[in-house]
């Protein structure tokens, strides 16, 4: 083409169209790559989530041919990368379900004792669809004054009643608000009088499918079907209606029954070979961490998360040696990590996976007090060239999470984004008119003086001296 043809086609209304959709060679050059951005002069300092915008591009897709799959560690992968933290104000079971559901993955915090973070381990592991796997339970000494007050508080009344009072005890009956919405007298009776007993009860056993508990309450014009085992305990509860529950004790979840008839498939949730949601959880470097480790791991966790503000360290490295000799089935997220140096030696030891940043929590102040870390652009971007698998934590902005996975993370651990939802461990409480929820740090005195409390190593009189 000659030069006068070719300034002429240039000139056309469609000259534009053409050259953004590669009609012609020439681009004209338009922003920095990452590379030239991180490595700038100029901001070898780091870069932070606050110093860059992603350039838009041409689109020639819809929303839904996205394919958002991406490697937690080097054998696990989720449909959606987003990833709850180990924050005992943000995942416990109920979140991680949620997040499982979802194509994400839930990580359990150890600020708990190791036989508690084991059982939600089992919890999620166990959890069926529109199955309530934690429901209220009463035991034969309640009165019916207790379950009105289950009522009044929680919003609604269908009380299983089992010989110890808890999931897992053998099922005695079942106390409906029928059964109790007319008594004036005797209000202080045990609600084994009112009850409707096991031998009158329509149940469902373990094996049987949601449809198929479904049909059953249907048949029998039942509004709950409590599922037992063999040994006739009870080991969920299906509820036709909705309902909300709060739980008083500290470690009991936020409670949300489900809808049967309009409870609804989840594609993209994340699950094992077995069917069964995916679920993470947290320890620490101590010696007690290690029969930690063996607990969850016997409870059937699918990741172990190292939680350590600095994971360059010999206690680490001597604990991924250990659960790669011991459990070695069991996959390993380290860190946390923001140079390649530190990635490398985890690497070494074994991990299959990096958690990246060092003072880049919403509510984290290691940066501030210590001035360790490094800026969350550039740990996320100089670990990615040095590892395969890498979870960055991200804080205050959904726009993060996106620059996050732009500069190579594979996955994103999210805080305070999920933090005071419905999800979250915790009671709402009102300020100022507003319904909130606590959400500290695990760096915060009262969370530091909590874990002390299941690690005798961790200097727990200085810790209370202080």
């Amino acid at each position: 083409m000659d030069p006068k043809s070719q300034r002429r086609r240039h000139r056309s209304v469609d000259a534009g169209s053409e050259l953004i959709t590669g009609a012609h060679g020439y681009v004209p050059e338009d922003g920095l790559t990452a590379q030239q951005l991180v490595n700038n002069p100029y901001s070898l300092g780091g870069l932070t989530y606050n110093d860059f915008l992603i350039l838009p591009g041409f689109i020639d897709f819809i929303p839904e041919d996205v394919d958002s799959r991406s490697p937690l560690t080097k054998k696990i992968s989720l449909n959606a990368p987003l990833v709850s933290s180990p924050m005992d104000t943000v995942t416990e079971s109920r979140m991680a379900i949620a997040m499982a559901l979802m194509g994400g993955i839930g990580i359990l915090h150890h600020n708990c004792p190791p036989e508690f973070q084991a059982n939600e381990v089992r919890t999620v592991k166990k959890y069926k669809q529109g199955f309530i796997m934690d429901p209220i339970v009463c035991g034969p000494t309640a009165t019916i004054q207790d379950i009105r007050e289950i009522k009044a508080e929680r919003g609604f009344g269908g009380i299983p009643i089992t010989d110890t009072g808890k999931i897992g005890g053998k099922l005695l009956g079942i106390v409906t608000s029928r059964d109790i919405d007319y008594l004036d007298e005797n209000l202080n009776h045990p609600v084994t009088e009112v009850m409707t007993p096991a031998d009158k009860l329509i149940t469902g056993t373990q094996e049987m499918s949601l449809d198929d508990c479904n049909q059953v309450m249907q048949d029998a014009r039942k509004g709950k079907l409590p599922i037992v085992s063999s040994e006739f305990e009870l080991v969920a509860l299906i509820s036709r209606s909705v309902a909300k529950s709060f739980a008083l004790g500290t470690h009991k979840p936020f409670l949300q029954l489900l809808d049967v008839k309009k409870s609804r498939d989840f594609p993209l949730a994340s699950k094992d070979k077995y069917d069964q949601l995916l679920v993470g959880a947290a320890i620490g470097t101590h010696m007690g961490d290690r029969d930690r480790a063996i607990q969850l791991h016997e409870a059937g966790v699918d990741v172990i998360v190292i939680d350590s503000s600095q994971g360059n360290s010999t206690f680490q490295i001597e604990m991924i040696q250990f659960i790669k000799q011991k459990l070695p089935e069991v996959q390993v997220i380290a860190g946390n990590v923001v140079t390649a140096a530190q990635a490398k030696n985890l690497i070494d030891a074994g991990a299959d996976g990096l958690r990246i940043g060092m003072g880049s929590g919403s509510i984290c102040i290691t940066q501030e007090v210590m001035a360790v870390g490094r800026a969350q652009g550039t740990a996320v971007y100089k670990v990615f060239f040095s590892s395969v698998i890498c979870l960055k934590t991200v804080k205050r902005f959904w726009s993060f999470v996106y620059e996050t996975l732009a500069l190579g993370a594979s996955a994103v651990m999210m805080g305070s984004l999920l933090a005071g939802t419905s999800e979250a461990p915790g009671e709402y409480f009102f300020q100022d008119g507003v319904r909130l929820k606590k959400y500290r740090g695990m760096g915060s005195l009262k969370s530091v003086v909590s874990i002390a409390l299941f690690h005798t190593s961790f200097f727990t009189s200085q810790v209370w001296k202080f």
